[in-house]
């Protein structure tokens, strides 16, 4: 791990050489983090394979943020621990390299130059779908400007579709499913959910909050043409502090269901508020499986708030408790209980893109990892799915959640030490939430 602990000076003198600015001081985070196990001898001398995690790691997603620290971390512990990256010259481990964007696509260029002119070759974004846009025409201009250093862009959540559309690029790959994606398997429960007659859309306002209402509008239309759409509103990203008088709304709307994208305390205020002014609704949510929204809502969710993801801790099998079991033995403490298993994916399917390119170089490490496909082995079979091709677009299972007591048939493990958790409505198998692409891939140079 990178974390720039000593101090501004060092920072001011790297700030004025990539930036021009001290600016980036307080955007490379230095906080206190939980110590990885010591490499062994021979990947300790080894220089490290640095993946630049450009997130928001303080402001009002902070803990968005540090949730994906956590989860790559582990992914490049794990790798580590069984040797590390295995290249010609000698194994090499992976190093997760914390900068902090803040939230906003300023910072976050700002913080990837630096990550840039210290030649790491991999940048991982994601909890932003304007940031990640921002990143991704950087990087793009980077990569076409400075061929001997060219970088991969990872996008473990950044879902707004365009990215793998006519925004795709051969320097950018999404391991999440994206919103039309996850929309096709929470859609196809709303379907069948024959107490549902009206339902009302809130989301974020910016490009991923409303994708989400325009293709919920239209999967709801299709689907179910019998149900009345009562709502259809956006909010400010990330600023809005009391969520009452949109759940007051909500409820005089008279609607049985809420159909959201919000993630992070935007989410998690809306459930608390949904509470508190007694929303009997059914509140279908692609991240309302944890960041706080089972306690914040207790019982007044059980049944009620659903979520879409690729994985969950209560899938089932054994593979899937160890791999919970293990994520909480590395980090005890229940306020840093999210696993994400696409996260790990991402990692495992990096490193054998390396191995096989046998080189860090990004052109040679892209090639390698387009179209690739990951067993699961690495994580007991969980996660397995394809690199497509044709957009860079991870293709992958979803599985649909409901939240219930922990206890409860089903629901073996709860979240974040709630005493609730989530157990399966339906699995959706990869070719059933698949999408169609209008990517024109461009060919890699050089």
């Amino acid at each position: 791990m990178l974390f720039f602990t000593p101090g501004c000076r060092l920072l001011r003198r790297l700030a004025a050489l990539a930036l021009g600015t001290v600016a980036v001081c307080s955007s490379i985070s230095a906080l206190a983090q939980p110590a990885s196990p010591p490499p062994s001898p021979a990947l300790a001398a080894a220089p490290p394979i640095r993946i630049a995690l450009v997130e928001g790691l303080s402001g009002p997603f902070g803990n968005a943020g540090e949730v994906v620290f956590r989860n790559l971390l582990w992914a490049t512990e794990r790798v580590n621990a069984r040797g590390g990256v295995k290249l010609p010259g000698g194994a090499r481990r992976l190093e997760v390299m914390r900068l902090d964007s803040k939230g906003t696509p300023e910072e976050a260029l700002a913080v990837m130059r630096v990550a840039l002119d210290r030649d790491v070759a991999f940048i991982a974004q994601g909890n932003s779908s304007a940031i990640a846009t921002a990143i991704l025409e950087a990087l793009n201009r980077h990569n076409e400007r400075e061929p001997t250093r060219r970088a991969l862009f990872l996008n473990y959540s950044a879902v707004e579709p365009s990215l793998t559309n006519e925004r795709c690029s051969p320097w950018h790959f999404r391991f999440d499913a994206h919103v039309d994606m996850r929309l096709a398997a929470l859609m196809q429960v709303l379907r069948d959910d024959r107490s549902v007659r009206r339902v009302y859309l809130i989301g974020q306002d910016y490009s991923f909050g409303r994708q989400v209402l325009t293709r919920g509008r239209e999967l709801i239309t299709a689907l179910r043409p019998d149900v009345e759409i009562v709502g259809d509103e956006l909010h400010p990203l990330g600023r809005v502090k009391d969520f009452l008088p949109y759940a007051s709304k909500i409820k005089a709307s008279g609607a049985d269901a809420v159909l959201t994208g919000n993630w992070g305390n935007d989410l998690t205020l809306l459930i608390k508020a949904a509470r508190d002014a007694g929303l009997q609704a059914r509140f279908y949510t692609f991240y309302g499986n944890a960041l706080g929204v089972p306690s914040a809502i207790g019982d007044s969710g059980i049944g009620r708030v659903l979520a879409v993801a690729e994985w969950h801790p209560n899938l089932g099998d054994p593979a899937s408790d160890h791999l919970v079991r293990s994520f909480r033995q590395r980090f005890p403490d229940p306020r840093d209980d999210y696993l994400h298993t696409r996260m790990q994916a991402m990692v495992e399917m990096l490193a054998e893109a390396i191995e096989r390119a046998g080189s860090t170089e990004a052109g040679a490490v892209a090639r390698a990892l387009s179209g690739a496909r990951f067993d699961g082995r690495t994580l007991g079979g969980l996660n397995a799915g394809t690199i497509r091709a044709a957009d860079n677009q991870f293709q992958q299972e979803l599985v649909v959640t409901v939240m219930d007591r922990q206890g409860s048939p089903g629901v073996r493990f709860d979240v974040e030490g709630s005493g609730y958790g989530f157990r399966t409505v339906r699995r959706f198998s990869a070719d059933q939430v698949s999408q169609p692409t209008t990517c024109a891939m461009p060919a890699i140079g050089g």
